[in-house]
């Protein structure tokens, strides 16, 4: 059996090698390395794909979501909601504006943030939600827009896990993840659905002044060469990432599939296990499932994880300490009760390899090396 990845990046690149050496290598022989033909392509395309008018790319994820606040004209103080179950990059912008982050618990079943949580957190100082798309799927986006319509916030999307979801509304349309706020980000790390072999990310938004604005601030905030209209950054996609995600963009919704097949057979292996409760899935919208995230009951999910790795199977606890505990973000506003949900997540997950390349002797021997622990 071929030894098991967490993410086998290494396989799905044998995959598509002639393709993407092709692409760099024009890009070498270009010489464009830098806001070249292949970011303006890659751009056009996504925004195909999204049916969004206008992706602005960036560096990463993380400069995708402080550029979107800079765009909105956040002020120090404002005061901005997020999820308390998520990785850092969320909150971490927030507080690098001097902004105030604002943390709320998620929901018990989609680990995403509560929507009656974020109704008590609202106060005068509120200015926007940062919904979290985690582990694959969305947020309830409609009831958190419909909320913000009635404050007058902004809803700003942080899509780095869940590119190629589709949010589902009550009268049956839909909208891909990250296009349904006033803005939305996502990040192309290498082992996201849509990854490139570095960092990347991008903004989203239909709103043509937002994005116009956007532009700018990516590049020092300029729109003419030596030209600052307004404050900016240096946060770039470069030419070769870019060359790389237009591979690799023709093949996200496959690969979307490949994890929902890994998914199922995750899932019928534990069906009714007690010891293991799996995903669910909402029914507003789609699985990509950047993760594969069990909860463990009834047992100790360290000894679990260790149990794993013992058997070379790679896992990971996404994520050990919740936001509101982590030193660089504690608060005294923060009160115990109000995280109930989050506390008791980051002792009882565990995420099990996820990618698109599985060999089925592989998911058989990771289930039932999982089953034959809690049989023993």
């Amino acid at each position: 059996m071929k030894k098991i990845q967490m993410v086998d990046l290494k396989s799905q690149y044998d995959n598509i090698k002639t393709q993407i050496n092709s692409a760099v290598l024009n890009v070498f022989e270009s010489t464009a390395y830098i806001n070249g033909p292949e970011v303006k392509e890659f751009q056009k395309e996504l925004e195909d794909y999204l049916n969004v008018k206008h992706v602005i790319p960036c560096a990463n994820g993380t400069d995708a979501l402080q550029i979107a606040m800079m765009g909105l004209g956040l002020q120090p103080g404002d005061e901005v909601i997020t999820a308390d179950f998520t990785f850092a990059a969320t909150v971490e912008v927030i507080a690098l504006l001097q902004l105030t982050p604002v943390l709320v618990d998620v929901h018990p079943d989609t680990f995403n943030i509560d929507i009656e949580a974020v109704k008590r957190a609202i106060t005068p100082k509120t200015k926007a939600i940062v919904p979290v798309h985690l582990f694959g799927q969305c947020a309830d986006m409609e009831p958190l827009l419909q909320l913000a319509k009635e404050h007058h916030l902004y809803v700003i999307e942080d899509n780095a896990q869940a590119i190629g979801a589709d949010y589902i509304f009550s009268d049956g349309t839909k909208k891909k993840a990250g296009t349904i706020g006033i803005v939305g980000t996502t990040s192309f790390f290498p082992s996201k659905n849509l990854g490139c072999y570095g960092d990347g990310g991008a903004i989203f938004t239909d709103d043509d002044n937002l994005a116009h604005k956007l532009r700018g601030i990516v590049n020092h905030g300029m729109y003419q060469r030596y030209y600052h209209d307004v404050i900016g950054v240096n946060s770039r996609l470069d030419s070769v990432q870019a060359a790389i995600l237009r591979v690799k963009l023709p093949f996200l919704d496959a690969y979307c599939d490949a994890r929902r097949k890994a998914a199922e057979f995750y899932n019928r292996a534990f069906a009714n296990h007690p010891n293991m409760i799996t995903p669910t899935i909402s029914d507003f919208s789609t699985h990509v499932f950047h993760q594969y995230t069990l909860r463990i009951n009834n047992a100790d999910r360290n000894v679990v994880h260790q149990h794993l790795l013992e058997n070379q199977i790679p896992n990971a606890i996404y994520y050990p300490v919740p936001l509101h505990a982590q030193k660089a973000y504690a608060d005294v506003r923060y009160q115990e009760e109000d995280f109930k949900v989050t506390n008791e997540l980051v002792e009882t997950v565990i995420s099990l390899p996820m990618h698109t390349e599985f060999e089925e002797e592989q998911l058989k021997f990771i289930t039932q090396t999982i089953l034959d622990f809690f049989n023993k």
